[in-house]
């Protein structure tokens, strides 16, 4: 896992029952507790600049040499707070999945449950798909919907969204993880 927030989707996936290695994170945040408290190895890949002066491909290189020492094969991002090279999707391709709170290709981007209130439109929802080098671009693997209710505010209707997203996020995954198995047997 790739975290950087509260950790509301870490949990959901550890309490889902899938199988998670390791927690990687780009800054120290309440996932951090999530995962420990669960077993989880942790691993904070700081990221030192928030700024023009950010190493995007230094930093992504230092996260593809933190998830080979823990032997990952697979990568779920939850709420992780860095888009990172390209040169981590040569080393996992097809193998990073994402969620996103929008039905894609609708709303990309950071702020996506906004965009859709700034849109007026009456259904968004949440994606999950493999991510790529073009943010928020990539296969879609599961999409669905949630209505905008009148006086919806970003807050609650996020919550909506991450209410179905937490329980579709891990079903998602299991089912990659059991067709990649099959497809690998």
């Amino acid at each position: 896992m790739l975290a950087s927030g509260s950790g509301t989707i870490l949990a959901a996936i550890l309490d889902s029952g899938l199988a998670v290695s390791a927690v990687i994170l780009d800054r120290s945040c309440a996932a951090a507790g999530l995962a420990r408290e669960a077993g989880v190895e942790v691993d904070v890949v700081e990221r030192e600049s928030f700024g023009d002066d950010f190493d995007r491909v230094a930093y992504t290189n230092r996260v593809i040499d933190a998830l080979k020492r823990h032997q990952i094969d697979v990568i779920a991002m939850a709420g992780f707070g860095t888009v990172l090279s390209p040169e981590i999707f040569d080393v996992y391709p097809g193998r990073i999945l994402n969620t996103h709170p929008a039905l894609l290709p609708a709303f990309k981007g950071w702020h996506a449950v906004r965009d859709a209130l700034q849109a007026g439109v009456k259904i968004t929802g949440t994606t999950v798909h493999l991510a790529t080098a073009e943010v928020d671009a990539g296969p879609i693997l599961a999409q669905e919907a949630v209505r905008v209710e009148p006086g919806d505010t970003e807050e609650t209707l996020h919550e909506r969204i991450k209410q179905v997203e937490r329980r579709l996020y891990p079903e998602t995954i299991r089912f990659f993880l059991e067709n990649m198995e099959g497809a690998n047997a």
